[in-house]
């Protein structure tokens, strides 16, 4: 699935789970880092633009869902992130949580165009080969499944934006989020009918 599925489904994770902003950000960051490994692909673009050769995503397509798609990268990022959470065992346990959800979507939906084009997880990597899962039915990454479950997700995460007060953005900024979050409300109030107003 894409990064931005990634996000916003680790937030709601989030969301239900934490009571405090820190936990809340650590928990949904430990959804959306294994793609972190796909980060090659800025390298091989870089690469292709300073030697004037074709792009052939050589680093992305070698590496990712390889160094942060398995066991050893959940534990090691979730232990890492814990240091930096309030209530610690939880953050660990709802850290692994997210991880490990990230590693099923892409194993159920991130197949390439093509339909023998499965993208398996190895799970063990990059300490060992094996095991090596795939399922065989992997939706398209661009596939209406994934877009589907996209906008679901997307739209349950705006209504609690408005309700809570804070958004996904926060992972990013709370500064930005402040704004989105305020611009979504802005509308939401513009939208509602004024209050003791009724249709005849």
């Amino acid at each position: 699935m894409s990064p931005l599925t990634h996000l916003v489904g680790s937030w709601l994770v989030a969301v239900a789970t934490t009571d405090n902003p820190r936990d809340r950000k650590l928990v949904t960051l430990a959804g959306v880092l294994p793609d972190a490994d796909g980060l090659g692909a800025a390298a091989d673009v870089v690469g292709s633009f300073i030697s004037g050769k074709e792009c052939t995503f050589y680093y992305y397509q070698t590496y990712h869902h390889l160094l942060l798609h398995g066991w050893p990268a959940a534990v090691a990022v979730s232990a890492l992130l814990t240091i930096f959470g309030k209530q610690k065992w939880r953050v660990l346990f709802l850290c692994l949580l997210t991880y490990h959800l990230h590693l099923l979507c892409d194993l159920i939906g991130s197949r390439g165009p093509d339909a023998g084009d499965l993208w398996p997880i190895c799970y063990s990597e990059p300490l060992f080969r094996h095991p090596i899962w795939f399922w065989k039915h992997q939706w398209k990454l661009d596939g209406w499944q994934n877009q589907t479950i996209f906008i679901i997700l997307f739209a349950t995460a705006i209504r609690l934006a408005v309700k809570k007060g804070h958004s996904f953005v926060e992972v990013i900024s709370s500064h930005l989020d402040s704004i989105f979050v305020g611009v979504l409300q802005n509308w939401c109030s513009k939208f509602r009918k004024p209050a003791g107003l009724t249709q005849t």
